[in-house]
């Protein structure tokens, strides 16, 4: 993921780097320890669950100690676009019960306007990207909030987000760019109601999970997102979104080509994988 200043030969080189390890036997323990949380630590802890669900006969939720995962209802997103296009996009995808609107700063709130004219039915999120600045941040909230938004994902850019601190929001706000792992969690006290938990960003099931357990236990809501991606990615992160107050897991949706045998969606609502994919 660019933004984290990773690419595909980054994340190729970490994992090579931890090949010697992971050929004589790694622990998903060892592993956090060689590898920074990250897409390449999320390809091989994922994959380590796998391997021991498939070698023992036990699926990674009773590993993992947790009930069997049941259907999920995900956002679908909308990108950012012009407040028409936006409402056309949203006109095709009415009937979707939860819509996320990726946001751009400067005439977002004509873009929910509009989204919100052609799908009166459904519940809105907006993601902001980190494109507001503080001093419109209060107003924009105002508006959104009148248009029956439940939920805004980092209004402010990573670690320049200080002015939500104390901010009266009339909508809960949620914290994806400023969250990582269990390390962040000090940084986005008293600026955020919710964490957006991406396997991409914790580096793995096994992080997403303590993540999870932490946020629950400071009484935090909990997003569980994906980045744009297939379903052996998605699969892990559908353990995760069980019980989340919010669940983005549409990546598999945006791709022209996908993994088989892929995740099985039924409009928003997507069932859990087949063994044979992960788990």
């Amino acid at each position: 993921y660019a933004r984290y200043g990773e690419s595909l030969e980054s994340v190729t080189e970490q994992m090579e780097s931890v090949r010697a390890a992971a050929e004589r036997g790694i622990g998903r323990e060892e592993l956090a320890a060689l590898l920074p949380a990250g897409a390449a630590r999320n390809a091989l802890d994922c994959a380590l669950w796998d391997l021991e669900a498939k070698a023992s006969g036990t699926p990674v939720h009773a590993l993992a100690g947790l009930a069997a995962p049941g259907p999920l209802l995900t956002a679908y997103t909308l990108s950012v676009d012009t407040p028409e296009a936006m409402a056309q996009a949203a006109a095709r995808e009415a009937r979707r019960p939860l819509l996320k609107l990726k946001a751009g700063g400067e005439g977002d709130i004509e873009r929910v306007a509009a989204v919100r004219a052609a799908a009166p039915e459904a519940r809105l999120i907006v993601d902001a990207n980190e494109a507001w600045v503080p001093e419109d941040t209060p107003r924009r909230l105002d508006a959104l909030a009148a248009l029956g938004v439940e939920m805004v994902e980092q209004p402010l850019p990573a670690g320049r987000d200080e002015a939500l601190a104390g901010l009266d929001s009339p909508i809960p706000l949620c914290a994806d760019e400023s969250f990582h792992d269990r390390t962040s969690f000090e940084a986005v006290s008293g600026r955020y109601g919710m964490v957006n938990v991406k396997l991409d960003k914790t580096g793995g099931l096994t992080e997403a999970l303590a993540c999870i357990a932490m946020a629950r236990a400071l009484d935090l809501q909990v997003m569980v997102g994906c980045m744009v991606a297939g379903s052996l990615a998605t699969a892990p992160a559908m353990l995760a979104g069980q019980g989340a107050e919010i669940v983005d897991l549409d990546g598999p949706l945006l791709l022209a080509e996908d993994e088989a045998p892929p995740i099985a969606y039924r409009g928003s609502w997507m069932s859990p994988p087949s063994p044979p994919l992960w788990g």
